[in-house]
């Protein structure tokens, strides 16, 4: 329960952000030069070296600058789906009808693209030792519709997930990988940078990304056809001809040369933003060491994330009644416990942003009908479980006891410290 008590100081006059873009300067110089030489549409110099230099930073062959990390996400389903199931018919999506296994616990832009390309998804839950899908989970899921041939995951929060074991998992399976590197550029598994570890790969520079354009994405892949049929599809799939001829449907999904002149100007700080995200992680996890809580964990063996955003997770024994309806959450207060919706309404109060942890798609209103798979390889109906109230998963857990705190690398050590002191009067 909230002690004010414990406050020794009044709302901060300056908000204190959940994650915001961090610029240097370089980045100007870029814009300015696109700008000055006319290339302000979605060819230009900018173009060329932010694509050339990522793929070169992440170790893969060929990386195509798009406008969203969603437009990365929803080429790389379509190229899945040609090469899974050949060229659909005019106005029906590649996956028309077919099932396609997606992470439960991450945002709905993963998702979307499945539904533009008339797949099904079928959610399956998480594991507690990195968040992200659960193997087991996933293993299972084959057992139950072994026609599926298409696996996407996403690493939450900048955490790599089992890549080794869902790999095997797919490769068993004859199904391709897409992988959701949105939020964690920059991590790594096993020495390698996340965005390796799909056939196709997709990351995200959206304003809150550990590097940023403003907006704009990036399809990674090791093979060159791939490459080129994202980069004709994202500019409206023009043929080769004096006029404009299509032969297949296409996108304006190119990234613009001024977009990437601001990723262009980030590149070079992408480590220095990782370790100012890292040293906002572990002072959380030494404040914290005292309280009913973890941190948000990785597999430290063989993983080292980004650490994009700093998640904290409530003790089950810690927790104070809460009931969260589809818009609001209630909660009752109770002295040495407390819950997510105390702790984000207090940090409110104070001027400072926190968000909860990510809704289960499987429990959205739009996804209740598709399916969701656990490790006990129970498929649940959405729909039933929302009705009987059995949300069970893992996933439900954390998002009933998780949330995510100020992770903002220019966030000071005393802002922090005020973060802290909030979280901790909470418990009291």
């Amino acid at each position: 329960m909230f002690n004010p008590e414990k406050i020794k100081f009044g709302k901060l006059e300056d908000k204190v952000w959940l994650s915001t873009p961090t610029m240097h300067g370089d980045e100007l110089k870029y814009v300015t030069e696109a700008y000055e030489t006319n290339w302000m549409s979605t060819v230009g110099k900018n173009i060329n070296a932010v694509e050339k230099e990522l793929a070169e930073k992440i170790g893969c062959k060929y990386a195509v600058g798009l406008s969203s990390g969603t437009a990365s996400l929803h080429l790389a389903m379509k190229l899945a789906g040609e090469t899974l199931y050949g060229m659909p018919k005019l106005g029906k999506g590649c996956l028309c009808g077919k099932k396609v296994f997606c992470s439960d616990l991450t945002f709905c832009a993963t998702i979307n693209p499945i539904i533009y390309e008339g797949g099904e998804p079928v959610f399956i839950d998480s594991e507690r030792d990195t968040w992200n899908m659960d193997p087991k989970a996933l293993e299972k899921a084959f057992e139950i519709y072994p026609e599926a041939r298409l696996v996407v995951f996403a690493n939450l929060y900048g955490t790599p997930s089992k890549m080794d074991e869902l790999r095997e998992v797919a490769k068993r399976h004859n199904a391709l990988i897409i992988e959701d590197a949105a939020e964690s550029l920059g991590a790594t598994y096993k020495g390698i940078q996340t965005g390796n570890f799909g056939e196709y790969n997709c990351i995200s520079f959206n304003g809150n990304k550990i590097i940023t354009g403003s907006s704009g994405g990036m399809f990674l892949t090791d093979r060159l056809d791939d490459a080129n049929k994202v980069r004709k599809w994202s500019t409206q799939a023009r043929e080769n001809a004096p006029w404009y001829q299509h032969e297949e449907i296409g996108y304006n999904y190119r990234m613009s040369n001024v977009i990437a002149g601001v990723v262009r100007g980030q590149i070079p700080y992408l480590e220095e933003h990782v370790d100012q995200k890292k040293a906002i992680y572990e002072r959380y996890k030494e404040a914290f060491k005292d309280l009913p809580v973890t941190m948000n964990p990785y597999d430290a063996e063989n993983s080292e994330p980004n650490f994009w955003l700093s998640c904290i997770l409530i003790n089950e024994d810690a927790m104070c009644e809460q009931a969260r309806g589809e818009h609001r959450a209630l909660y009752v207060p109770e002295h040495g416990k407390s819950c997510p919706t105390e702790i984000l309404e207090t940090l409110a109060k104070y001027n400072v942003e926190g968000r909860p942890i990510w809704k289960p798609l499987s429990l959205q209103p739009i996804f209740r009908s598709c399916d969701a798979i656990s490790k006990e390889g129970t498929l649940r109906g959405c729909t039933d479980a929302y009705i009987d109230g059995s949300r069970d998963g893992v996933g439900y857990d954390l998002f009933s006891r998780g949330l995510c705190l100020p992770s903002d690398n220019k966030m000071t050590v005393e802002e922090q410290d005020r973060v802290i002191e909030i979280v901790r009067a909470c418990f009291e």
